[in-house]
């Protein structure tokens, strides 16, 4: 642990936003090859008028956490996978390769000089990092940058959702489509969330807090919430649908493989969304919010209530309990997911 003393924060009131902490940790990438890691002070990021990633949203994003632990270490959940995604962005956007030895050093870099503002453990609160890499060469003409910035900062958060683990609502929003066939809703494109803005804020003015997508070619099938997997229970089977357009969620494949160690069968597949009537729990699965329980999906003048309509399931309650429980140490870590910070 850092020899430094722990803001002055009231760590179990935090909410999902930016709070300065004291370094970030930059790479530039120039003729060919990234620079060093170097930590910076500097909240803000100086930008020509015609950078690429202005235009032509040459950007994309990671988003994991760092926890402190029962016993008092500082680890990270399964950089390796943020890492390994961040690949398939930046090859995908034609982006430089940040190599996974790279990401992770960054990680464990900008963890350990800001080790003091990881929430003390039993506040339900974490540390989010938020790897981002975008196009910063001069460019008028459309094509990809010849400068790129790779940049990881760091803020303590609460609860996405200020509730909890607490059930909500959610609408299907055919009004929009969330990706198009072959196009990049796998990967995270800053210019994705852009796009979902549209449908998430109808959802909202609706009095929904989460939307639900479906395939942008029949509109048949569930694609996913507007930030997050779906996931569902249906009998004995963990059950989330599968599509080249849905994004790779690190939480969801945790939680199948968390699913099945408790004696659940696995199975991802295409679901249509007629298939909704059928399913006994469902819940929006991602790193900000782990498990958001979905009480009620409504499609047109059709309700789809799961569980008693109100109350989360026990499935899925013990899904989260069990993936918070290796976050904070208090679970047995058997598949290697935590990376320590030393």
């Amino acid at each position: 642990m850092s020899e430094k003393t722990k803001p002055n924060l009231n760590w179990a009131e935090l909410e999902f936003g930016y709070i300065k902490t004291d370094f970030n940790i930059r790479y530039h990438y120039k003729n060919g090859a990234w620079s060093q890691g170097e930590l910076a002070k500097e909240e803000t990021v100086n930008l020509h008028i015609a950078a690429q990633c202005l235009h032509y949203a040459q950007a994309a994003f990671e988003g994991l956490k760092a926890f402190e632990t029962k016993d008092k270490r500082i680890v990270v959940f399964r950089p390796d996978q943020n890492a390994k995604r961040m690949q398939t962005t930046c090859e995908r956007l034609f982006i430089p390769d940040i190599s996974e030895e790279m990401f992770l050093d960054a990680v464990q870099k900008v963890v350990k000089a800001n080790e003091h503002f990881v929430p003390p453990y039993g506040t339900g609160a974490s540390l989010y990092i938020r790897p981002f890499v975008v196009g910063t060469g001069v460019r008028v003409g459309v094509g990809p940058a010849d400068e790129y910035d790779f940049i990881v900062f760091v803020t303590p958060v609460g609860p996405y959702y200020k509730g909890g683990f607490k059930s909500v609502e959610a609408l299907v929003v055919e009004k929009f489509d969330r990706a198009a066939p072959l196009g990049v809703g796998h990967i995270k494109a800053g210019g994705n969330y852009a796009a979902g803005l549209s449908g998430d804020q109808y959802g909202k003015s609706k009095g929904f807090p989460v939307v639900l997508y479906l395939d942008s070619k029949e509109h048949k099938y569930i694609d996913e919430f507007g930030t997050s997997n779906f996931i569902s229970i249906k009998g004995d089977t963990y059950l989330t649908p599968k599509s080249d357009s849905i994004l790779a969620s690190i939480t969801n494949d945790s939680l199948g493989i968390i699913a099945v160690d408790m004696g659940l069968k696995y199975e991802r597949r295409p679901v249509l969304i007629t298939e909704l009537d059928g399913l006994d729990e469902v819940g929006a699965v991602g790193t900000a919010a782990i498990i958001t329980p979905i009480s009620k999906i409504h499609h047109g003048d059709k309700v789809y209530v799961f569980g008693d309509g109100e109350n989360p399931g026990q499935n899925l309650t013990k899904l989260y309990s069990s993936l918070r429980g290796i976050q904070y140490g208090e679970c047995e870590d058997k598949h290697n997911w935590l990376m320590e910070i030393k």
